[in-house]
């Protein structure tokens, strides 16, 4: 399977934005367009996008009125966008532990978790697949807690038959460099509550009264001297025009996109297939579908992490990435550098932070390898698989 990472869709749409010079008269176009054709593929009745996809999270959590003394339950290993976000709607992360073989939230660490506090939960769909819905949904039954499941991760993944995306109250997508689909930057909230997409995009475009299911304002009523243009507080977070043009062209091909990501995960799976004893990939339950944003196993013990890595390359690999320092591990955090927000921040919940909550989380973090799964040459992929399976044989023994 080869593929090109950027084809001939993507530079005749964004041609097409170039020759309209920037019109106003036509600057929705391909935003429209987007947001129609991934509601489609998510499975959802409504998409609204965004300039990135940590604005997506923010802009959620304040379309749900959640701010100042409310706690939003998160997985402390993921990108800190994810708390962030929280943060940055002067709530109040609240971290989860993770499981030891999916590598995701826990749901009964969630329930541990839950106060009366709790307003959302911030599900991450870690490496392309999701975490078990059923059993969150479970803990929080009956709660009245917001669930937004972050996707950046993870496109066309299926739980149990049910599109990763359409099962939340609403989830987030990226379409940053490095994800399934790219337009260079971006992201897109789906969702099937159109009250919930109406207040989202009036938060996305500047508190605009004229927005509402249509992301355009009519010219005529904007050029009267009486039109009021803003009706609440928003932020300008509505992604161009160039950018929604290149998603649009992404989307269309969306499964060719992550199908190439699944079988390269394939190779690496049978290169290791041998060695599940000393190296275990991210644990797939029956009835999900991975869309492997990466492939990633642990290592048994952290301290084979740089040598196994030193003789991946050494024999020819692509290097690999760690996990991300845990959230709540990184100096923002254990510095309280959180440009004031900590003012909202409990002191219960700050001293938390300092104690190492998540205790299965502290122990994969420095064990798990990610390698890259976006080879869009097949024979690429075959070439580190068998790297990594010589490597195995060299490091591992028979």
């Amino acid at each position: 399977m080869n593929i090109k990472r950027i084809a001939d869709k993507e530079r005749e749409y964004v041609l097409d934005v170039l020759n309209s010079q920037f019109r106003t008269s036509s600057g929705a176009k391909y935003m429209k367009l987007l947001e129609e054709e991934f509601a489609s593929k998510i499975n959802c009745s409504h998409a609204v996008s965004f300039i990135n996809g940590t604005a997506t999270m923010h802009a959620c959590l304040e379309a749900w009125g959640i701010g100042v003394g409310d706690e939003v339950i998160v997985t402390p290993l993921t990108m800190s966008s994810t708390t962030f976000a929280v943060l940055q709607a002067n709530a109040t992360p609240v971290y989860a532990d993770v499981d030891k073989n999916t590598f995701n939230i826990d749901a009964s660490s969630i329930k541990e978790k839950i106060t009366s506090k709790t307003k959302a939960i911030i599900t991450v769909s870690l490496y392309g697949q999701s975490p078990d819905y059923d059993e969150i949904l479970k803990a929080t039954q009956g709660k009245n807690i917001k669930l937004l499941e972050d996707n950046a991760e993870c496109f066309l993944g299926s739980y149990k038959g049910k599109t990763v995306g359409s099962i939340g109250d609403a989830a987030s997508f990226s379409f940053q460099s490095s994800k399934h689909l790219s337009s260079g930057e971006g992201g897109i909230v789906t969702t099937n509550d159109e009250d919930f997409a109406i207040r989202l995009r009036k938060i996305q475009s500047l508190g605009y009264l004229g927005v509402g299911k249509a992301a355009k304002i009519r010219k005529s009523d904007i050029q009267d001297p009486s039109y009021n243009r803003h009706g609440s507080l928003g932020w300008n977070y509505r992604m161009p025009e160039l950018c929604a043009a290149t998603a649009y062209a992404q989307t269309q091909r969306m499964e060719e996109l992550v199908k190439a990501r699944v079988e390269s995960a394939k190779l690496f799976s049978q290169a290791t297939q041998d060695y599940k004893l000393n190296i275990s990939e991210q644990f797939v339950p029956e009835g999900y579908i991975n869309s492997y944003w990466t492939w990633v196993a642990k290592i048994k013990n952290k301290d084979l992490w740089h040598p196994f890595k030193e003789l991946f390359i050494k024999n020819g690999g692509d290097s690999f990435y760690s996990a991300w320092q845990l959230s709540y591990l990184e100096p923002f955090i254990q510095d309280n550098s959180l440009l004031m927000r900590d003012k909202f921040i409990s002191d219960e919940r700050l001293s938390e932070y300092q104690k190492n909550p998540c205790p299965v989380a502290e122990d994969l973090q420095p064990r798990l390898m990610q390698f890259k799964t976006n080879y869009w040459n097949i024979d690429d992929a075959k070439k580190q698989a068998e790297i990594l399976n010589k490597t195995c044989d060299e490091f591992f023994g028979n």
